[in-house]
C-alpha cells in the first residue's frame, strides 16, 4: 500500500515530496470512514427523537436539549482536540475520539431516563468534537488549498451521505422490532471498521513538538458558554424565570464575566485554546462570523424539520426521513460541485456567496410551511437551503486554512467548527424556547377555540401525541406545524450575517503548497513544513 512520504525529524533543508491523488485516497480512506460514522451516528437519531421523548416521558425543552447537549460538548472540545492535533499523533487522537463515541452511544443506548441521555449524548459530542476537529486538520497538512476543495468536496460528500442515511436509517430501525435503542447501538460495528481502517490506511507523519494546554482557558470557555446556553434555554418559560430577573441576571452576568476572563487568559498564555491572533486576522474572523450563523441555520432548522414532519404531518419516522432527502440532495450537491470547481478555476469567493444568498432564500421559502403545506411545496423549499450548506460549510474551513501556517492549521479548523458548534447549539436553544412558546401559544387557541379546558400552562409542554385524545391531538399537530415556520423566519434573518460577512471576506488565491511559503529568495525553508501531518 503506498503512504506518504514524510521529511525526518531533522534540521537542514528537505523539500516536502507532494502525495499523489492514490497516496491520498488511501490516507484518507479510514478517516472518511470515521467521519461517516460519527455524522451517521450523530443523524440516526433524528427521526427517532419523538419516539424518545415519548417512550421516556420527555417535553419539547429535553427535544430540544438532546440536541443541545451534544452540540454543546462538542463545541467546547474542538478547540482542545485541535491544539491536541497541533501538538500530538492526530492519528491516536482520531481512534482516542471513536472509542469515546462508542462509549457514549453504547450508554445513550441503554438510558432508561432522560438526565441519563443528556449525559450520554454530551459523551458523544465530546467524540464528535475530536472528529471533526481532526479531520479538517488532516486534509490540512496532507494537501494544499489550491487543490483541497476538491477532497473538501469529498468529507461534504461522506457528510451528506451520513446526514441522508442517518434519518433513513434510524426511522426504519424505530419502525422495526428492534426499536430506538439500536439507534445507538448499530453504530459500534461501523466504528469498529474505522477503527481497523484508520490503523491499516493512514500513514502520516507526527513531528514531537512541546505539549502545553490551555487549561484554564478551556474551563472558563466551557462554563461560561454553558451558562449562556442554559440561560437562554429556560428563560421565559413559565416553569422556570422570566427573562428580567435575577436568575437572569446572574446567568448572563456570570457567562460574560467568565468569557471576559477568557479573553484575558488567552491574550497572555504561551498556548492558548483559541489564539486571538489567528481569529482576529480578517478572512479567520469573518469566517467565522460567517460560520456561527450557518450554525444557526443549520442545526436550528434541521433539527426541527423532522420534528415538523413527524409530530406536525404525522409521517412514520421512516417516511420523516424520506422528506428531509430534497435538503440532503442539496447539500450533497453543492458541497462537491463547489469543491471540483474551486479546484479547477482556484476561486471561492463566489460560491461562498451563492451559498449564503440560497441558504437565505431557502429558510425563508420555509417560513413560509404551516400544517398544511403540500409536502412537494417543503421539498424544493429545503433543497434550496441545504444547497446554500453544501456550498458554505467545507469552504469556510478552506478559506481559513488559506491563511495560517501549516503548524496552526488544526487550531484555526477547530475555531471555525468551534464558532459553527457554538452558533448552532445556540439556535437549537433559543429556537427550540422560541417553538416552546409559540406551540403553547397556538395551543392554548386551539384548544380554548374548541371549548377544551387548559389545565394551568402545561399546552404544548408535552410531545406524548399518542396518548392524547383525537381532538386535542389535531390542534397540537396544527399548533407545531404553524409554529416551526418562525423557527425558519428566524433562521433566514440570522443567516443574512452570513451573507454580509462573506461579502467582506478578501479572496486570497489559494496558495499550491502545504504550508505559507516565505516571502525572501533565495533560502529554501521547507525544513520547517509540516511533513503531511503531525
Amino acid at each position: 500500500m503506498a503512504s506518504q512520504t514524510a521529511a525526518p525529524e531533522q534540521s537542514g533543508p528537505q523539500a516536502q515530496q507532494e502525495m499523489s491523488h492514490r497516496q491520498i485516497m488511501e490516507a484518507l480512506t479510514g478517516l472518511l470512514a470515521a467521519f461517516f460514522t460519527a455524522i451517521l451516528s450523530s443523524t440516526i437519531v433524528a427521526n427517532a427523537l419523538p419516539t424518545i421523548m415519548s417512550d421516556l416521558h420527555g417535553t419539547q425543552t429535553d427535544f430540544a436539549w438532546v440536541i443541545t447537549a451534544a452540540l454543546l460538548a462538542n463545541a467546547a472540545t474542538t478547540p482542545i482536540w485541535g491544539k491536541l492535533a497541533d501538538l500530538y499523533n492526530k492519528k491516536v487522537l482520531v481512534q482516542l475520539s471513536i472509542v469515546v463515541f462508542v462509549a457514549g452511544s453504547v450508554m445513550a443506548g441503554l438510558s432508561e431516563t432522560i438526565p441519563l441521555l443528556l449525559v450520554a449524548r454530551v459523551i458523544q459530542g465530546i467524540a464528535m468534537g475530536g472528529l471533526t476537529a481532526l479531520a479538517q486538520a488532516i486534509i490540512g497538512t496532507m494537501i494544499p488549498p489550491r487543490n483541497r476543495g476538491k477532497y473538501s468536496g469529498y468529507m461534504g460528500a461522506v457528510m451528506a451521505v451520513g446526514t441522508a442515511g442517518g434519518p433513513l436509517l434510524g426511522g426504519f430501525i424505530v419502525d422495526s422490532p428492534l426499536g430506538w435503542r439500536w439507534t445507538f447501538f448499530v453504530c459500534v460495528p461501523l466504528a469498529v471498521v474505522a477503527l481497523v481502517l484508520l490503523q491499516v490506511t493512514l500513514k502520516i507523519q507526527h513531528v514531537r513538538r512541546p505539549a502545553k494546554i490551555d487549561w484554564l482557558g478551556s474551563i472558563l470557555l466551557t462554563t461560561g458558554v454553558s451558562l449562556l446556553l442554559v440561560w437562554v434555554s429556560f428563560a421565559g418559560n413559565p416553569q422556570y424565570y422570566d427573562w428580567i430577573s435575577w436568575q437572569s441576571a446572574l446567568m448572563v452576568g456570570g457567562g460574560v464575566l467568565l468569557l471576559a476572563l477568557l479573553v484575558l487568559v488567552e491574550s497572555k498564555v504561551e498556548q492558548p485554546i483559541i489564539p486571538l491572533k489567528i481569529i482576529s486576522e480578517r478572512t479567520t474572523a469573518l469566517a467565522i462570523l460567517a460560520s456561527v450563523a450557518v450554525g444557526i441555520a443549520m442545526f436550528g432548522s434541521s433539527t426541527f424539520l423532522g420534528q415538523y414532519f413527524q409530530v406536525a404531518r404525522g409521517a412514520t419516522p421512516t417516511e420523516a426521513g424520506l422528506l428531509t432527502l430534497p435538503m440532503i440532495a442539496g447539500n450533497l450537491a453543492g458541497s462537491v460541485a463547489s469543491g471540483l470547481l474551486i479546484t479547477r478555476t482556484g476561486k471561492w469567493k463566489g460560491y461562498l456567496i451563492a451559498g449564503s444568498i440560497l441558504l437565505i432564500g431557502g429558510l425563508g421559502l420555509a417560513g413560509t410551511m404551516n400544517h398544511t403545506t403540500e409536502l412537494w411545496h417543503a421539498g424544493i423549499f429545503t433543497a434550496v437551503l441545504g444547497l446554500g450548506l453544501g456550498m458554505l460549510m467545507q469552504n469556510l474551513v478552506l478559506a481559513v486554512q488559506n491563511t495560517v501556517r501549516a503548524a496552526d492549521i488544526g487550531t484555526a479548523s477547530a475555531s471555525v467548527a468551534f464558532f459553527r458548534s457554538v452558533g448552532g447549539a445556540i439556535g437549537v436553544s433559543v429556537l427550540g424556547a422560541v417553538l416552546v412558546n409559540r406551540v403553547s401559544e397556538l395551543a392554548t387557541q386551539g384548544l380554548a377555540a374548541a371549548g377544551i379546558p387548559v389545565q394551568g400552562g402545561s399546552a404544548g409542554s408535552s410531545m406524548d401525541l399518542a396518548h392524547m385524545p383525537e381532538p386535542v391531538r389535531e390542534i397540537m399537530r396544527a399548533a407545531y406545524g404553524d409554529a416551526t415556520a418562525e423557527v425558519f423566519l428566524i433562521s433566514a434573518v440570522v443567516a443574512v450575517v452570513a451573507l454580509v460577512s462573506v461579502l467582506f471576506i478578501k479572496e486570497k488565491p489559494l496558495r499550491r503548497t502545504v504550508d505559507i511559503q516565505p516571502e525572501t529568495a533565495g533560502k529554501s525553508t521547507t525544513a520547517e513544513l509540516a511533513p503531511a501531518g503531525r
